[in-house]
C-alpha cells in the first residue's frame, strides 16, 4: 500500500537543521505514527511522503515556509514581570499560554530581565530550513474513527475522549514531539 490521504503511516526519521546538526531522531526509539492528509505533520514532509511505500528511504529538504513558517519578529515581545502574577523563578525555556488579540497562543521565555520577561510566540524551529532522513515502516488504511477524529489512535483503539461532533481531538498535542517542537508535527 502506498501513502495517500487517510492512510495511517509509521515512519522513523532523523531531523537536522540546514547546517547538518541533528535536532532529534526516532531511530533506536519509538517511530512516529500519523494520519496522512490530516495536516498532522509539516506540509513539506507530508508532500514528500505522498506515494511512498513500506521500506522506502528518502532524504527530504524542507524550506522554512513548508516547515514551521518564517520567523516573525512581531511575535517576540517584552512583557512586564507582573503579568506573570504569582509565578516565581521564571527562566528561559519555560513555556506559557498567552492571551493575545488572536486568542490563546503558546509562547516561550527567551530572556528574563529585572522588571520584564521576553517571550517568543514563534515555533522554536520557525525560519529554519530542515532536513529529514526518513524510512517508511508501515502503511495501513486508517479507520473511520481515526479519519473522523483527524489523528491515529494507538493500536487502532479509540483515543478515550468524547469528541462530540466537533472532532477537536486531544488538545492538538502529539506524544512524539519533543520540547523543541521537532518531529515534523504541524501544531
Amino acid at each position: 500500500m502506498n501513502i495517500a490521504k487517510h492512510t495511517a503511516v509509521t515512519i522513523h526519521y532523523t531531523l537536522s537543521n540546514s547546517q547538518g546538526e541533528q535536532i532529534e531522531s526516532s531511530f533506536g526509539a519509538e517511530p512516529m505514527l500519523y494520519l496522512h492528509g490530516a495536516e498532522n505533520i509539516i506540509p513539506g514532509l507530508e508532500a514528500a511522503l505522498e506515494g511512498k511505500a513500506v521500506g522506502d528511504k528518502l532524504e527530504v529538504n524542507v524550506e522554512a515556509d513548508q516547515a514551521y513558517g518564517e520567523y516573525h519578529e512581531g511575535l517576540r515581545q517584552e512583557v512586564p514581570l507582573e503579568a506573570f502574577g504569582e509565578i516565581q523563578d521564571i527562566v528561559p525555556g519555560m513555556r506559557f499560554i498567552a492571551e493575545t488579540e488572536m486568542g490563546q497562543r503558546p509562547v516561550q521565555v527567551t530572556e528574563v530581565k529585572d522588571e520584564s520577561v521576553v517571550v517568543d510566540g514563534n515555533h522554536p524551529l520557525a525560519g529554519e530550513n530542515l532536513r529529514f532522513s526518513v524510512e517508511v515502516m508501515e502503511v495501513r488504511q486508517a479507520s473511520e474513527d481515526e479519519i473522523a477524529h483527524g489523528h491515529i489512535h494507538a493500536a487502532g483503539q479509540s483515543c478515550g475522549h468524547d469528541h462530540g461532533d466537533d472532532h477537536e481531538c486531544c488538545g492538538g498535542s502529539n506524544p512524539n514531539c519533543d520540547s523543541k517542537g521537532g518531529c515534523g508535527c504541524s501544531h
